[in-house]
C-alpha cells in the first residue's frame, strides 16, 4: 500500500484531485481515504499528551467562534488581568 498526501488547497492538489477523479474513480484497487488537516492515514503516536492537544482543539473552537482576547502592545499585562 502506497500513501500520498495531497493538499486540496493549493491550485496543484486541486487539479491533481480532479485528474485523479477522471482516470481512477470507481477502479478496484484505488480508494481516496480522506482525512482531516490534523489526522494521518497511518497515525503515528504523538508525542504531545491528550490533554494538550485536547486543549489546543478547544482553543481552535473558540477562535473560529470569535472568542479571543486583544492584547494591547503597550501594556500587556494590563491586558490580561
Amino acid at each position: 500500500m502506497t500513501t500520498i498526501k495531497i493538499n486540496e488547497r493549493t491550485k496543484t492538489g486541486k487539479a491533481f484531485m480532479e485528474m485523479f477523479e477522471a482516470f481512477f474513480k470507481g477502479l478496484d484497487g484505488i480508494e481516496i481515504v480522506e482525512t482531516d488537516s490534523y489526522a494521518q492515514v497511518n497515525e503515528e503516536e504523538s508525542i504531545y499528551s491528550p490533554e494538550f492537544i485536547e486543549k489546543i482543539k478547544k482553543a481552535e473552537d473558540n477562535i473560529k467562534k470569535g472568542k479571543t482576547t486583544r492584547l494591547n502592545p503597550e501594556d500587556i499585562w494590563g491586558s490580561i488581568l
